[in-house]
């Protein structure tokens, strides 16, 4: 069963420390809620985790996952579906030839195109060319790239963005499932996610100083706020 652990990591952009050294364990099952004010990190440090960014410190590690080539992952990036503010949907192509693209780009171990769309309520839509989707339809076929291909750990910054209700509810409802099945959810949001039994790390902009705030794991798996 898989497991990350982050030692002492750090993020920024060019060289400019945003979110100080952190040391954390997620193991099977565990969801991490990662909220702050924009400017914060939150986006620097899920890119960071993503394998998007280099870390200013520290590292990330993760134990347990096997790679697609079959061999012992060794970096997140390997085992990992990274969900941006971006959907990654090119406009002139059908929603379904792009997740077929996708379910082809990072291996075709999980859901057929059309189910994946029938599971975020998308079923008619996949001969649409992308670029016809409104806000919440493209989000959702972003969702549904999400279940194309099988990796344990999803990282996903802002989700729920453009999303009502009822596709919030049902998201939410596959980050769980995701989670039952020993999975890791790591989740950046301004809005509510209703994750099971999520862990919350609350960013706060850095002073001019320099000196930053963040919260810190707790003995026993709690969180205190370091302020």
């Amino acid at each position: 069963m898989i497991t990350l652990r982050l030692r002492g990591l750090a993020a920024g952009r060019g060289g400019r420390l945003v979110v100080p050294p952190l040391d954390l364990v997620l193991g099977p099952g565990s969801a991490l809620l990662v909220t702050g004010a924009n400017g914060a990190g939150k986006s620097t440090l899920l890119r960071t985790l993503a394998g998007l960014l280099p870390p200013l410190a520290g590292e990330v590690s993760v134990e347990g996952a096997v790679a697609a080539d079959g061999e012992p992952a060794r970096r997140v990036a390997e085992v990992a579906h990274y969900l941006g503010h971006r959907n990654s949907l090119k406009a002139g192509r059908s929603v379904a030839e792009e997740l077929g693209f996708w379910r082809r780009f990072l291996g075709d171990t999980g859901l057929g195109v059309r189910e994946a769309l029938a599971a975020v309520d998308l079923g008619a839509a996949g001969d649409l060319p992308a670029g016809v989707l409104s806000a919440g339809q493209g989000r959702r076929a972003a969702m549904a790239r999400l279940l194309v291909s099988e990796r344990p750990v999803w990282i996903l910054d802002e989700p729920t963005a453009a999303l009502d209700e009822r596709a919030q509810a049902r998201f939410a409802a596959l980050c769980r499932e995701r989670q039952c099945t020993g999975g890791i959810v790591i989740a950046a949001t301004h809005q509510p996610l209703a994750l099971e039994a999520p862990q919350e790390l609350r960013l706060e902009a850095l002073r001019p100083a320099g000196v930053g705030e963040a919260a810190a794991a707790a003995p026993g798996g709690g969180w205190d706020e370091l302020w």
